[in-house]
C-alpha cells in the first residue's frame, strides 16, 4: 500500500488512518512519503483468544472499531474516493454492507485464501459470495495463488474482475542498499559475528506459521558446529513462554535479533540482510513474503516452503530451493548443500536477484492498483 501511495501521491489527495497506537516505524515511513495521517483512537484486539469468552470479546472489539470506522468515513464524500482497507471480508462482511449502501468504492487486498475445517470455509463462503456481489467492493490479490483460491468463493464475474498486484520489493531502494558497498565482515564485527561465521538469516515475526520452531530444530542439528549461525531478526521480543521454549533448545549457535536494534529505517534493516550467507524462511502459511523477497533481490541465495505463493518466486533449484514444510532435517539438509557448494550459492544468488527484479518491481503493481481505482470511476464503481 505504502507502494501505491509513493505512485499515486502526485494525482490523489491520500489520507492514512490508523489507529493511534501504531507502530512508530510504519508512521515515520508514511511521514517520508508525504501523505496526510489521521491517528484514530481504537486498538484491535490482537491478544490470543484460546476461551469462547475471549473469542466473543475480539469480536466485540472488531465490531466496535469498524463502527468508529465508519463513524470516521462519513466525514469524507465517499462516492468520490476510494477506501483500500485492510480487512477480511469474510469477517467484516456487516461493514462492507454499511459501505456498499453508502455508495463507497472500497479496495482489499488479500495474500491467502481462507482456509480452516469444513464447515468455517463454508461460512466464509457464503459470506463472500455475498460481499463479492456487492456494488462497489473490490479484491486485489497479492499473489497469483491467491486469486486462484478465491475462484469457487466468490461469485463468477467479480473473479474475473480481481486483479493481482504483486508483493513487490522498491528497486531504487535495493540498489541503494548494494550501491553502500558495505563491508560485509566489518558489518559482522559491529553485529558480534566472527569473520569465517556462515550465517543463516531468518526476518519476519517469531510466530508458528513462519516455521520458528522448524528454524531451531535445523539449528540443533548444527549445534556442534562453532562456525555456523542461526539468526531470526523479528519486529517485537518474544513472550516468556517463548523465550523458555528457546531456551529449552540449549543452542550456542541461534540468535533473536529485534529489527529496531540494527538500524533506524528500512535501508539499515536492508543491509543487515547482507551478513548473510543464506535466507531460510521455513512458512507453514504465507502468501508471497515480503523479506524473502528482498533476500532475494539483494543477491542472498535462499529456502523456503513450498507452499501457497512461495514457488512464484522460488523456482526449485533455479531461483533458489524448495523444501516441503514442516521438515526440519529437509532445511537443515539444504542449508548444508549450500554451505558445501559455493558455486550453487552463487547460482541461485545471480538467478534469484534477477527474477524477482524483473517479475516483482513495485512500480508495475502499483500502476495496476491505481488503473483499478481510475476505472471503478469511469465505469461508476
Amino acid at each position: 500500500m505504502m507502494a501505491i501511495m509513493k505512485e499515486a501521491r502526485d494525482d490523489w489527495d491520500i489520507v492514512v488512518a490508523l489507529p493511534r497506537a501504531s507502530s512508530p516505524e510504519v508512521i515515520d515511513l508514511l511521514g517520508r512519503i508525504g501523505v496526510r495521517i489521521d491517528l484514530l483512537d481504537f486498538r484491535s484486539d490482537l491478544e490470543p483468544a484460546p476461551t469462547a469468552f475471549r473469542k466473543l470479546a475480539r469480536q466485540w472489539n472488531r465490531i466496535r472499531n469498524e463502527f468508529a470506522t465508519l463513524k470516521y468515513l462519513r466525514r469524507f464524500e465517499l462516492k468520490q474516493s476510494i477506501l483500500h482497507i485492510e480487512i477480511s471480508p469474510w469477517q467484516s462482511w456487516q461493514f462492507l454492507t454499511l459501505l456498499s449502501l453508502l455508495g463507497a468504492n472500497v479496495f482489499t487486498t488479500m495474500h491467502n485464501a481462507v482456509s480452516g475445517p469444513k464447515w468455517r470455509e463454508f461460512i466464509w463462503k457464503c459470506r463472500l459470495q455475498f460481499v463479492s456481489r456487492l456494488p462497489g467492493f473490490h479484491i486485489f490479490a497479492s499473489n497469483q495463488d491467491t486469486k486462484n483460491r478465491l475462484e469457487h468463493l466468490v461469485a463468477p464475474s467479480f473473479w474475473e474482475d480481481v486483479a493481482v498486484t504483486y508483493t513487490c520489493v522498491d528497486p531504487a531502494q535495493i540498489r541503494a542498499v548494494l550501491d553502500r558497498n558495505t563491508d560485509r565482515d566489518e558489518m559482522r564485527q559491529r553485529q558480534g559475528l566472527a569473520k569465517n561465521t556462515f550465517v543463516v538469516l531468518c526476518v519476519g515475526q517469531f510466530i508458528d506459521r513462519k516455521g520458528r520452531w522448524i528454524f531451531l530444530d535445523a539449528a540443533k542439528s548444527f549445534a556442534d558446529d562453532e562456525n555456523i549461525k542461526f539468526v531470526w531478526m523479528a519486529p517485537a521480543e518474544p513472550n516468556d513462554a517463548d523465550r523458555a521454549k528457546i531456551a529449552s533448545y540449549g543452542l550456542n549457535n541461534f540468535e533473536l535479533r529485534l529489527s529496531a536494534s540494527v538500524g533506524s529505517n528500512r535501508e539499515e534493516v536492508l543491509e543487515f540482510f547482507r551478513i548473510a550467507d543464506i535466507f531460510a524462511l521455513p512458512s507453514y502459511v504465507e502468501g508471497l513474503p515480503i523479506a524473502l523477497l528482498e533476500a532475494m533481490a539483494l543477491g542472498i541465495p535462499s529456502v523456503s516452503t513450498n507452499v501457497y505463493a512461495i514457488p512464484e518466486a522460488v523456482k526449485d533449484r533455479e531461483t533458489g530451493i524448495l523444501i516441503e514444510a514442516d521438515d526440519s532435517g529437509a532445511l537443515a539438509g539444504a542449508i548444508r548443500e549450500l554451505r558445501e557448494n559455493p558455486q550453487l550459492r552463487s547460482d541461485l544468488a545471480s538467478n534469484g536477484q534477477r527474477f524477482v527484479l524483473k517479475n516483482f518491481d513495485e512500480r508495475v503493481a502499483s500502476r495496476t492498483a491505481i488503473e483499478k481505482y481510475e476505472e471503478c470511476f469511469r465505469n461508476g464503481g
